[in-house]
């Protein structure tokens, strides 16, 4: 790649890592803290509240396949731009819910619009730009997108404590119609000029994949199934970690010890960027979905205490890392670059459906359970995504 183009792809890094931040801390990290609030002012429970966000992600898992094949046919950048519009136009309309029902349906539809903005539809669009350097490009956007929950769990708690849940909902809708609207239309426009940069250079073939044709169909089911469990074991613990530390016993000290998740899924990512290349992406996999589960067991036998729940924060944070460049590497590395985006959809269907559980049955876990019990089998889940991880590892025929 020459200098220019070089260049050129570390600028789009840059532009759709500022737009992952703001994507997922509007849409996802934001809804723990803002949850209560919503449940009071709509006349749902706390319950009924996390159990719209499940079937919410459900919905955008079930769109998930449909989403990559567009992305496929029209572009990422392109489906992002439009994502950006419907994502704002979605929160302004959570935001104004004059009843209950009002306010479950453009919370659904506000996270099937998620697909278009968020990892699913930036990754593709790397491999769109440069699919021989996508994955050190994913590596790159996964590290600064991993500031997410450390920027906007803060935001959102500062903010909740002087405004109300509707308001915030508008001042992020702005976020994604002021912010990330302009970014995505100018990548969406830049595809001639990009052509222009590269002319010079010889064509770029597409990846292959390292799987034989034959063992594609199995590798596809097995890893669906593993990236679905540890969804979910990721799944219960981000939505819920806030209120859970606090629930055990650190007080204020919650949002202190979540906010340690982002740098720890940074610091994962830097890591991963340096000595990553001595694994093959289902390696990683297997690594993120072990950190996940050893997080909840520390939580678990600890007990809130202070010292466990920073050991939990940080693994979960690595082990999130990790796996977000594992949802991004693994089935480029599996599969090729030949139809990523409805092959990425199919596998983030799979996981986005297993994890839209994962919320509600967590929070009735934690209350007929415990949370001590409800750690372990949700760490139990994370361990046989990572064995699932492991047989399509001894599958592939390079690395």
């Amino acid at each position: 790649m020459s200098p220019v183009s070089a260049r050129h792809s570390l600028a789009i890094v840059v532009a759709l890592g500022l737009t992952q931040i703001i994507g997922y801390g509007t849409l996802y990290y934001s809804f723990s803290i803002l949850a209560p609030g919503m449940a009071k002012d709509v006349g749902l429970s706390r319950e009924a509240v996390f159990g719209t966000f499940s079937a919410a992600l459900l919905a955008g898992g079930l769109a998930a396949p449909f989403t990559g094949g567009w992305m496929d046919r029209f572009g990422a950048a392109r489906m992002m731009a439009f994502g950006s519009v419907l994502c704002a136009l979605l929160l302004t309309l959570c935001a104004w819910s004059p009843s209950a029902w009002f306010f479950v349906g453009a919370v659904i539809l506000a996270q099937v619009a998620t697909g278009l903005v968020t990892y699913q539809a930036a990754f593709t669009a790397l491999v769109e730009h440069a699919p021989q350097n996508a994955t050190r490009n994913i590596t790159y956007l996964t590290l600064m997108a991993g500031f997410a929950s450390s920027i906007f769990w803060p935001i959102t708690t500062t903010l909740a404590a002087h405004f109300d849940w509707r308001a915030i909902y508008l001042i992020f809708a702005g976020l994604n119609l002021v912010v990330c609207l302009p970014v995505h239309l100018v990548l969406a426009g830049g595809r001639a000029r990009r052509a222009a940069l590269v002319s010079s250079e010889a064509p770029r073939p597409p990846v292959a994949g390292a799987l034989a044709p034959e063992e594609r169909r199995r590798a596809m089911i097995v890893v669906s199934l593993a990236f679905a469990l540890s969804g979910f074991a990721l799944s219960s613990l981000l939505v819920h970690m806030v209120p859970m530390l606090a629930a055990l016993g650190l007080g204020a000290a919650a949002v202190t010890v979540s906010a340690l998740f982002g740098p720890s899924q940074v610091a994962s990512r830097f890591v991963n960027m340096i000595f990553g290349e001595r694994l093959p992406p289902t390696g990683l996999a297997m690594v993120a979905a072990a950190l996940i589960a050893l997080g909840g067991v520390v939580l678990a036998i600890t007990d809130g205490n202070l010292a466990g729940a920073v050991i939990f924060a940080l693994c979960t944070g690595m082990g999130s890392g990790i796996g977000s460049i594992a949802q991004g590497s693994v089935p480029l590395y599996l599969f090729g670059s030949e139809g990523y985006g409805a092959i990425t959809g199919r596998m983030t269907a799979a996981r986005l459906v297993a994890s839209a559980a994962a919320p509600a049955v967590f929070a009735l876990g934690m209350e007929r359970l415990g949370i001590p019990l409800s750690l372990l089998l949700n760490a139990a889940l994370g361990a046989l995504g990572m064995i699932g991880f492991a047989l399509v590892w001894r599958g592939t025929t390079r690395g």
